[in-house]
């Protein structure tokens, strides 16, 4: 967990029309704060010791950050100028949103960049970040510009681990247009053969999981397959710069019900144009090192930058 501050980002280097050079050297110098808590945490002790995972509680991390954050602002001055206000932290899982919704000073009053912006956690869109949750390195080169080949009207494979997930299953599993699979898909019968079924469909199903945030969006995208969103609250990443109606369908989950006759619906000139518009957003979802003008980092980088200019201390 980062957490450098906004004065690290003078706005020359960031101006409106986008970035104009790489900045990523300034930030890196400055992001001399870090925090690493050990993953796997055991749950409430409600859980059974066979469910409970070995490793931190999410009781003692909220301790250890604690802990860390006070150092930081008896140690150095930057935090008391602002009460933290002009200094992000960024945690992409849940167990980070976890370990630190306990620290109201930290999370009223910092950026946070996280990968889980939903008001079940406190996020807050005037003032925090949504991280696209991104698991690269990708498996197959990015697609775009193969509309013949996807026959496929909708995909989607993964766990029911939540109510909307589990009613995408119930409705949708048996339909022929739909490949709705209630598992992921097991790589003993192929190798990739999840990553190639989104060469070869229209639409990408993306529900929320265990968090509205999925890295299936993310997948969607570099993969050339329309992302739909099925969520009734998403604070999608880098909407204060890109217009995700122009590359994405965003559905509320009481749609489920109506999913294949809101996909067939969508006129064919419409889906070329959410194609085309996908694969020019690529570049906005891929982390390079170092980075690289218009990536994830400098997406983060200028949402950050906004937010510089929204809250006021």
């Amino acid at each position: 967990m980062a957490i450098p501050t906004l004065s690290t980002i003078p706005p020359e280097s960031l101006p409106a029309s986008m970035l104009a050079r790489d900045i990523s050297s300034r930030i890196l110098e400055r992001a001399a704060f870090s925090l690493t808590i050990p993953t796997k945490p055991t749950s409430s002790s409600s859980q059974s010791p066979a469910t409970r995972c070995v490793g931190t509680s999410y009781e003692n991390m909220t301790i250890i950050v604690q802990n860390y954050v006070e150092s930081l602002i008896a140690k150095y001055p930057y935090w008391n100028r602002t009460l933290g206000a002009d200094h992000f932290f960024v945690t992409c899982h849940d167990v980070g949103v976890r370990a630190t919704e306990g620290l109201p000073l930290l999370v009223k009053n910092s950026i946070r960049v996280v990968c889980s912006p939903s008001y079940d956690v406190g996020f807050i869109p005037h003032k925090d970040v949504a991280l696209p949750q991104v698991l690269q390195p990708f498996a197959l080169p990015a697609g775009g510009n193969d509309v013949k080949n996807r026959t496929t009207l909708g995909f989607w494979a993964g766990h029911r681990n939540s109510k909307i997930r589990v009613i995408l299953a119930q409705v949708w599993e048996n339909d022929t247009d739909l490949y709705i699979l209630n598992n992921r898909i097991n790589r003993a019968i192929g190798n990739l053969l999840y990553q190639k079924k989104f060469y070869g469909t229209k639409f990408c199903i993306c529900p929320g999981g265990s968090q509205v945030n999925s890295a299936r969006i993310a997948d969607s995208i570099h993969y050339g397959c329309i992302p739909v969103i099925l969520s009734n609250y998403y604070d999608l990443p880098f909407n204060d710069v890109l217009d995700w109606k122009k590359f994405a369908v965003i559905l509320k989950e009481n749609d489920v019900y109506q999913l294949k006759q809101i996909l067939k619906d969508i006129p064919y000139q419409q889906f070329l144009a959410l194609h085309r518009n996908l694969v020019k957003v690529q570049k906005h979802f891929q982390w390079n090192s170092p980075p690289i003008k218009y990536d994830a980092f400098h997406m983060v980088m200028y949402d950050l930058w906004l937010r510089h200019h929204v809250i006021k201390y």
